[in-house]
């Protein structure tokens, strides 16, 4: 009966990784040049596809975000454990440029539409540090991103 702590603990550390799959918190980085390209150029250099890889208390999460240029999106995370364990989860939905944040509604949520009273949304301050990799500030909850662009197809 001693394997029943080790489940619970696998469960835990999955729990974990569930919750670093959707929150986009973590830790700050120090500031990187300021953004001087113009709103249509930024505009023009969001589709296509990012990586994100972060990670805390012992669980790493690669993001990959495809911004596709007619404004759909796909999010695929995969979050990995200590122990080896790993989830994966797929959203997606519309993004949009406004000439200052990069915002996203999600439309599902691994193959299922959200809560209507509880539509996600995620919306950062981006800033390119270079034509291949931004910086995205959420201000409400303080949060700091950064993803790089790679190759089609790259997986979380």
């Amino acid at each position: 009966m001693r394997l029943v702590p080790q489940v619970y603990w696998g469960f835990a550390a999955l729990a974990v990784a569930a919750l670093l799959a959707f929150n986009d918190q973590v830790a700050p980085r120090a500031a990187g040049p300021s953004n001087t390209l113009g709103q249509d150029e930024v505009a023009q250099l969001l589709p296509g596809t990012w990586l994100r890889e972060y990670g805390a208390d012992a669980v790493q999460a690669r993001r990959v975000l495809q911004l596709a240029a007619d404004g759909g999106f796909r999010e695929t995370v995969r979050a990995t454990g200590a122990s080896g364990e790993t989830i994966e989860h797929v959203h997606e939905g519309t993004w949009l440029y406004d000439g200052t944040n990069l915002k996203r509604k999600y439309t599902l949520m691994n193959g299922r539409p959200p809560s209507r009273l509880n539509l996600p949304f995620a919306t950062f301050q981006i800033a390119f540090e270079t034509r291949n990799e931004f910086v995205g500030t959420d201000h409400i909850h303080r949060n700091r991103i950064r993803y790089r662009r790679v190759a089609d197809g790259t997986q979380p």
